[in-house]
């Protein structure tokens, strides 16, 4: 299953990048992308809106006011579902979401990972 990281960091105290170490040490692959340079879990973060493999889920951790600029290209992405991480909520993007067929979660994905509900 590929997990794509929407606000992917280098910094090990971001919950972005305990995310990306959870998910690796649980055999999920991971695509990060984000406004960072580097890389992560030894996955290079791609910057912009990069052309990406198929995806499954989408974790955000980029607030609501930096979401719309990715509108259009996550709904390209067409991951079965993206998951609204604390802090990232936003009805306008969950609508649109839903429009286009993707499950919306409203949760936190290490909260998911640990409780097995992934």
């Amino acid at each position: 299953m590929t997990t794509l990281i929407l606000g992917a960091t280098t910094n090990p105290t971001r919950y972005a990048s305990l995310a990306a170490e959870r998910l690796v040490s649980r055999g999920h692959r991971i695509i990060p992308v984000g406004i960072k340079q580097g890389k992560v879990q030894g996955a290079e973060i791609l910057n912009g809106l990069p052309d990406v493999p198929e995806v499954d889920t989408v974790t955000l951790y980029v607030g609501p006011v930096h979401q719309p600029q990715y509108y259009d290209w996550l709904l390209r992405v067409a991951p079965r579902r993206i998951i609204f991480n604390p802090g990232t909520e936003n009805a306008e993007l969950m609508k649109l979401a839903r429009e286009n067929d993707i499950e919306v979660v409203a949760g936190c994905t290490l909260v998911m990972l640990a409780g097995g509900t992934y």
